[in-house]
């Protein structure tokens, strides 16, 4: 099991007096679809049910293993960090998260300790004490002339969210552990840079004896751009096959 997948499974999602059991099923399609398997229920009216389990589409092992609680201090008790989905503007302030600041911080604290993604009811969101318990307060910025989002949907786009977090670390853990990258010394750049201008003066680019802020801005290009030791190599033999072609057309042409 992957260091990733061990703090996905620490990434609770607790579903806070759900209505409809439909929503519960159709939560936990999202959840597995972005590799959670937490789902927490905090006084629901109906516990899942046929349909739950007809909308889960597959994620029922999801469903089976739903922790039920009587509050929310009790759902969110062993986490460090809880996060809850706000849609409402409040007269207290709070710390805010975006979508995405939410998937990377509740990816980052799941490697010490449990992390909650709370969301409300369906008609009413969460209370305001309920908000009191969480840390940070999440808000999908929706289009402002149409907010409604579903609670899966909701639950899909924060998931969605801790899932890139997870697939860029897992990128950075693999570029870490990987062979270093080798970068052309700075002579050879100064060689690079000087093979460029030979040719760029022999195809009529810039003129050899005024090259003027061409080659200037061409060297800032390749510093920001930085190329490693195989593209050095690469764009050394670009140049290399512009001359030889250069050469070839001289002889057809002095033919």
């Amino acid at each position: 099991m992957s260091e990733q997948t061990n703090r996905l499974e620490q990434i609770k999602v607790v579903l806070v007096g759900t209505t409809h059991t439909g929503n519960i099923g159709s939560v936990a399609r999202a959840m597995k679809t972005m590799g959670l398997s937490q789902l927490c229920l905090v006084a629901p009216k109906t516990e899942p049910d046929g349909q739950a389990y007809a909308l889960s589409a597959g994620a029922s092992d999801i469903l089976a293993k739903a922790k039920v609680y009587d509050n929310l201090a009790q759902a969110v008790a062993d986490c460090a960090l809880v996060v809850g989905s706000s849609a409402r503007s409040r007269t207290m302030r709070w710390p805010m998260l975006t979508p995405r600041e939410c998937g990377f911080k509740a990816l980052q604290e799941a490697e010490q300790a449990p992390v909650a993604l709370v969301f409300g009811r369906e008609s009413s969101g969460l209370t305001n004490e309920e908000l009191q318990m969480c840390q940070y307060h999440v808000c999908i910025d929706a289009n402002p002339e149409y907010t409604s989002l579903n609670l899966a949907m909701a639950v899909q786009i924060l998931c969605y969210e801790v899932r890139m977090a997870a697939l860029i670390s897992q990128e950075e853990s693999a570029v870490q552990v990987g062979d270093p990258t080798v970068y052309p010394s700075a002579q050879q750049m100064e060689n690079f840079y000087q093979h460029l201008e030979e040719a760029l003066s022999h195809t009529g680019f810039i003129i050899k004896q005024h090259p003027g802020v061409v080659m200037t801005k061409l060297k800032r290009l390749f510093t920001r751009a930085r190329p490693d030791d195989v593209e050095y190599n690469i764009l050394r033999g670009i140049l290399t096959s512009m001359q030889r072609l250069e050469k070839v057309d001289q002889k057809s042409t002095k033919k």
